[in-house]
């Protein structure tokens, strides 16, 4: 629950549901957990997998420090930073991650890879993700693949080809 408040502060979504508490709503549309932002962060390819227990805590810590400094009393039956509002989640990570903390290599760290699982679905395949109607990829407009599940596009990006191609690349688009 703390990791989804920390990735929802980051790309904000809608609620899941009525009573959702770590997903603010501070957003119209899904964010970055349900881009699937807590999955991206637990895959072992991230490096960090392991360590989500400790920086959960930790950001707690600093949740707890936070309320504390500001004169904010979080529910105690809540996860310190999901307790806190959208605003001042907002407030305590724009701290964590300022040039000056000294821990800013981590939550910059877990800020980018709540924004790649809302920008890319980096833990999905790319069709998979366009199928179940990925989020962050339909709200940068990416295009649906061919029916064969391949991209190809027709027009140029530029509205022109840029060069021609080489005499000796095969019809596949490989160089011979």
């Amino acid at each position: 629950m703390t990791l989804e408040a920390f990735a929802d502060t980051i790309v904000p979504g809608e609620k899941r549901f009525p009573d959702d508490i770590a997903v603010a709503g501070a957003s119209s549309g899904g964010g970055a957990v349900a881009a699937g932002a807590l999955e991206l962060l637990a895959d072992p390819a991230t490096g960090i997998a392991d360590d989500l227990g400790a920086f959960a805590d930790l950001i707690n810590e600093h949740a707890r420090a936070y309320a504390a400094e500001h004169g904010l009393t979080p529910d105690p039956e809540l996860p310190p930073l999901v307790g806190l509002s959208f605003a001042d989640r907002t407030a305590l990570i724009r701290h964590l991650t300022s040039p000056v903390h000294p821990e800013r290599e981590i939550w910059i760290l877990v800020a980018l890879f709540s924004n790649m699982a809302f920008d890319t679905g980096a833990h999905l395949h790319t069709v998979d993700a366009m199928a179940a109607g990925h989020p962050g990829l339909a709200a940068m407009g990416f295009s649906q693949p061919d029916a064969d599940g391949l991209w190809r596009f027709p027009d140029y990006s530029y509205g022109r080809e840029l060069a021609n191609l080489h005499p000796g690349t095969t019809s596949s688009g490989s160089p011979a």
